[in-house]
């Protein structure tokens, strides 16, 4: 990348003392091994809203789909204050040219799904008998949503989860890839380049987001330049937020086995055919049989792999694919 691959983050996961009691909920994946790669944007809603640290506790209240953003025990709402500062904060985020961000999981600014939304005083919109329901988008974490809709996002907690940590790292370098073509090339010749190296990170997702970009690109002239784009981008994220699996993994290393149909001898071709088989069953994490088609493309020179992303995704030190 020529230049660093920016990313907020909550500021708490990074070891910031900016919690409601003082404390912080440091990530040190994220601080210490993911860190080395990107540059870190850290944000934290209620002290640059205003509010101190310590302070009171804070909930989301009354309608999911309109909820307040009420203290605990004194009952003060800071709905309007925090959505005045998100405003400002947002056209700030604008020109530090993120390339995704990650929340704190269900809290009542920054959880980006499953947030409690607590009923008030005869209200029973946020639950039952008094259960808060769980449908609830912290005020800062939607409003960001919103304002920046194809940008990567996900809270800490999924990213403990192997195959979604892959998914999101994944994302945001192809996010960086494809704001680097805007601004340094936004020709026709670089988007045809830009998805030829990135058909089999694509086909790897959704076969179907596969064959519509591919119709976008072979139909590009239709096109004014800027709808293309953004046609072209929401396609692209909208495929890559489904996750690579093992059963469309699988097609995409078989689908790469034929490009050395010619090559292989009958030892190589076993053995390929038996680690993507294991891979398959579940007995090998996806790393080995990239490895050894990794040497297969070096060793036949095979120009078209060469080129696919998919066969180096991200940076090789954090080990994503050695867990899925």
């Amino acid at each position: 990348m020529e230049t660093a691959i920016k990313v907020g983050i909550s500021a708490c996961l990074l070891g910031e003392k900016v919690r409601y009691d003082g404390g912080h909920k440091l990530d040190h994946f994220l601080k210490d091994t993911l860190g080395q790669f990107v540059e870190w944007i850290p944000v934290c809603p209620e002290v640059e809203c205003g509010l101190p640290v310590p302070r009171e506790a804070m909930r989301l209240t009354g309608d999911p789909d309109r909820p307040r953003l009420v203290t605990v025990r004194t009952g003060i709402d800071h709905t309007d204050r925090m959505k005045r500062w998100a405003e400002d904060r947002l056209i700030k985020l604008c020109q530090e040219d993120l390339c995704g961000f990650i929340f704190k999981s269900r809290s009542p600014s920054s959880g980006m799904r499953g947030v409690k939304v607590y009923g008030i005083s005869g209200d029973v919109s946020g639950g039952a008998a008094g259960i808060p329901s769980r449908a609830g988008v912290g005020l800062f974490a939607e409003a960001f949503m919103k304002h920046f809709r194809m940008m990567p996002v996900e809270d800490e907690g999924r990213l403990n989860d192997p195959s979604l940590r892959e998914n999101f790292i994944e994302r945001i370098f192809i996010f960086k890839r494809w704001k680097s073509f805007l601004q340094y090339d936004g020709s026709l010749k670089g988007l045809v380049d830009f998805h030829a190296d990135h058909k089999l990170s694509i086909l790897s997702h959704s076969t179907r987001h596969y064959t519509d970009l591919g119709r976008l690109v072979a139909h590009a002239r239709e096109y004014k330049t800027d709808i293309l784009h953004e046609k072209y981008l929401v396609l692209l994220m909208e495929g890559l937020k489904l996750l690579a699996t093992s059963r469309k993994n699988t097609n995409v290393l078989q689908h790469m086995m034929g490009y050395f149909k010619k090559q292989l001898t009958p030892p190589e071709k076993n053995e390929l055919m038996e680690v993507i088989g294991d891979y398959h069953n579940g007995l090998l994490p996806l790393i080995v049989p990239i490895v050894l088609i990794r040497h297969y493309v070096q060793k036949y020179d095979e120009p078209y792999l060469k080129r696919q992303y998919y066969l180096h995704p991200h940076p090789t030190e954090l080990s994503l694919r050695n867990h899925v």
